[in-house]
């Protein structure tokens, strides 16, 4: 069945957000219009608001309302300490989990040639003047386990040596509570080439 214009818009503008496929974006867009219709104008309104006042922060490119995010701004952080991530829930995941207690540094991707996406996209200039800057001594790489954030943190791992700054990647690998025949291989085989001396 095609739609008018303007729902089909609607649908492929719900299509857009992850994890969001065609029969899900109608499924939304008819609930919206069917029964919704004033949570989808406050819906509209919030994300209007949000486009207008959110920023990203001007060290660490979190995503905030003012020149700095809470995180940056917070004089009790450990500023000799830099978790680079993907993305900001990865910083808002890390924080939930708490103990960490440094700054933050957030790409907002990983490296993608064949997407367009380099170093320079990724905040490359905005990351080397913080390590110019001095203080850091740690910078901890936390992207993702895929082959693009493995490159990405490797390319992220030599520009911190270059620096003379420590890097370190975080660990993967068999999760707390988890039972080894129920883990998959890849991660199996990841925490096996991991594994550290008892002391």
């Amino acid at each position: 069945m095609k739609h008018s214009p303007a729902l089909a818009a609607l649908i492929e503008a719900l299509r857009t957000l992850p994890g969001v496929g065609p029969k899900s974006a109608q499924r939304m867009a008819f609930h919206l219009l069917q029964n919704g219709r004033v949570s989808a104008r406050a819906l509209a309104n919030s994300l209007n608001t949000s486009l207008d006042a959110v920023v990203r922060c001007g060290r660490c490119r979190m995503l905030t309302e003012g020149a700095l995010c809470a995180i940056c701004a917070n004089p009790q952080r450990d500023r000799s300490q830099i978790c680079l991530v993907e993305s900001p829930a990865d910083v808002v995941a890390i924080e939930q989990a708490g103990g960490y207690r440094g700054q933050y540094f957030v790409l907002m991707g990983h490296l993608s040639p064949l997407d367009g996406v380099g170093p320079e996209e990724l905040g490359v200039r905005e990351f080397e003047a913080l390590l110019e800057g001095g203080g850091v001594t740690e910078v901890i790489l936390a992207t993702n386990p895929t082959v693009e954030g493995e490159a990405t943190a490797h390319f992220f791992s030599e520009l911190v040596r270059a620096h003379g700054v420590a890097a370190s990647r975080i660990a993967h690998g068999v999760p707390v509570g988890g039972e080894l025949e129920y883990v998959d291989g890849g991660t199996l085989a990841h925490a096996m080439a991991g594994r550290h001396a008892l002391t």
